[in-house]
C-alpha cells in the first residue's frame, strides 16, 4: 500500500505561465515577508498595518495569521513541540505559493523555534524570504496580555506557553528588527513604513 509521504510515481506539473509572468502582470514581486515574536509584541498589528499600506500602494498582499490559521488549515494541531513544527511547515508551504503566485504574503506567528522558522526560509530563494523580528521585552507582552494568555499561563490552567514555561529562540541574521526607542513602542504606522521602505529599496515594489 502505498502513501502519499512515500509515493514515487508523482510528478512536478509545469504551466506555460511562471512566477515571472504573473509578477509582471501584478508589478510587484512576491516574497514572504515572516514577523515573529512573542504573544503580545504586536505581530498581528504590524500584518495588518503592512497589508493596509500595501493596499494603498496598490500592491497585492495576503496576511496569514497564526491564530486564523488554527481555526482551519491547522485545526488539528496541538501546541506540542511537534504541532508547532509542523503547524509552521504548512504555514510556510502556503507562504511560498502565495509568493509563486506574485503576492507580498505577510505570515504572522510566534514561530518560537529558529529552526522551524529556517526551514521556511530554505523553502524560497534566500531573498524572498524577510525574517522581521517583533524585538519587544516579555514585560510589555505580559503587560499588554491582549488575549488574556499570560495570566494563564502564570496561574497553570496553559502549559508549554512561549515565553513563561517553552522558549522563544530569537532571529541571528533577520531582515528588519522592530523594537522600542527610548522606551517608547513605534507607532502601527512607522513599523509597517519600516518594513515597506526595505520593500522598496530590494525592488518588491514595482512602479
Amino acid at each position: 500500500m502505498s502513501t502519499i509521504t512515500n509515493s514515487t510515481n508523482i510528478f512536478w506539473q509545469e504551466c506555460q505561465i511562471g512566477k515571472p509572468d504573473r509578477q509582471k502582470l501584478l508589478n510587484q514581486k512576491g516574497c514572504v515577508v515572516w514577523i515573529t515574536g512573542l504573544s503580545g509584541s504586536g505581530k498581528s498589528t504590524l500584518a495588518c498595518s503592512l497589508g493596509r499600506e500595501l493596499h494603498t500602494r496598490g500592491k497585492l498582499s495576503y496576511v496569514l495569521d497564526g491564530d486564523n490559521l488554527r481555526h482551519g488549515l491547522n485545526k488539528d494541531l496541538g501546541f506540542k513541540p511537534e504541532d508547532r513544527t509542523e503547524n509552521i511547515r504548512r504555514t510556510g508551504e502556503v507562504a511560498k505559493l502565495f509568493a509563486d503566485a506574485g503576492l507580498i504574503c505577510v505570515a504572522s506567528l510566534i514561530s518560537p523555534y529558529r529552526r522551524d522558522r529556517d526551514a521556511c526560509r530554505a523553502m524560497l530563494p534566500d531573498a524572498n524570504f524577510i525574517e522581521v523580528f517583533m524585538n519587544m521585552p516579555l514585560h510589555l507582552c505580559e503587560a499588554r496580555d491582549p488575549k488574556g494568555l499570560y495570566k494563564l499561563a502564570r496561574s497553570g490552567k496553559i502549559k508549554g506557553f512561549t515565553g513563561i514555561d517553552d522558549p522563544y529562540e530569537p532571529p541571528l541574521n533577520c531582515e528588519i528588527e522592530i523594537k522600542q526607542e527610548n522606551g517608547v513602542c513605534p507607532t502601527p504606522t512607522a513599523m509597517a513604513g519600516q518594513v515597506v521602505s526595505y520593500l522598496e529599496n530590494k525592488g518588491f515594489l514595482r512602479s
